[in-house]
């Protein structure tokens, strides 16, 4: 949380006190979002992308954030030429709220691709096999290119739901995949300016800026993870933090 919005709490109470006061303890329900986690690997260190939300943004103003946004109704009825991998199906599905099932599952990953293409223009599928039509304009846009999303290419790293006392909440879920799975070069990227200033960093660049706090704790686990042999990669748990009476939870998706 912001300085700023720190100071509008009573310090003698702790924020779940101060929401319950001002909301009737009635939290906002989480809406499902996903992230995306670009790894570039062809330099002396691994770079990821981010870029800068802007000053007018309701939800994390100036901050420094991966592409990513909330999942869209059109995102379930998309057809991949490659689904999740068995293991990352899995993981999406365990201790997913309301009614777990495999196409929200999908519909997580397909809004991961499809908000990095309308942020950074980067197309991450593989040349499309049928043409294909959407009500999302932005899909449409993806089409267009001649590809469709290919959801082999990414991992299930990290979830996170928005604290109770926010006014937007968000039950969102981090996807990671390599730049070499990106269709054209990775190092130019234009999207609709919705972030601003879009940046390949190296992670201990991008702890220096204005982040929030959870992509501070998901830079820290992508850098441990990071380290690791690939078969390591593929076995660690997925850390899930969220808030009770509260607290911040850290807990971990197992298969």
């Amino acid at each position: 949380m912001a300085e700023e919005q720190r100071a509008a709490f009573d310090p003698k109470k702790s924020r779940e006190q101060e929401y319950r006061e001002t909301t009737q303890g009635k939290a906002v329900r989480p809406r499902d979002a996903s992230t995306l986690i670009i790894v570039r690997r062809d330099g002396a260190r691994p770079q990821v992308l981010m870029g800068q939300r802007h000053a007018d943004h309701k939800f994390m103003p100036n901050k420094f954030v991966f592409p990513g946004g909330r999942v869209d109704r059109a995102d379930s009825r998309i057809r991949p030429v490659e689904d999740l991998r068995d293991p990352v199906a899995r993981r999406l599905l365990a201790r997913m709220s309301g009614k777990p099932s495999e196409l929200r599952a999908r519909a997580l990953a397909m809004a991961a691709i499809r908000e990095t293409f309308e942020e950074t223009g980067l197309i991450i599928g593989r040349p499309a096999t049928a043409p294909q039509k959407s009500k999302h304009a932005d899909w449409n846009d993806y089409f267009s290119q001649g590809f469709a999303p290919a959801l082999g290419t990414l991992d299930f790293v990290a979830r996170a739901i928005t604290p109770p006392y926010r006014t937007r909440r968000f039950d969102t879920r981090f996807f990671i995949a390599d730049a070499e799975t990106i269709q054209g070069d990775p190092a130019k990227v234009a999207g609709s300016g919705e972030l601003q200033g879009l940046h390949w960093l190296t992670i201990a660049d991008a702890r220096d800026l204005d982040l929030p706090n959870i992509t501070r704790v998901v830079l820290d686990e992508l850098d441990e993870r990071l380290a690791l042999a690939t078969a390591a990669q593929a076995s660690r748990h997925v850390p899930f933090i969220y808030f009770r009476n509260g607290n911040a939870i850290r807990d971990a998706i197992k298969d």
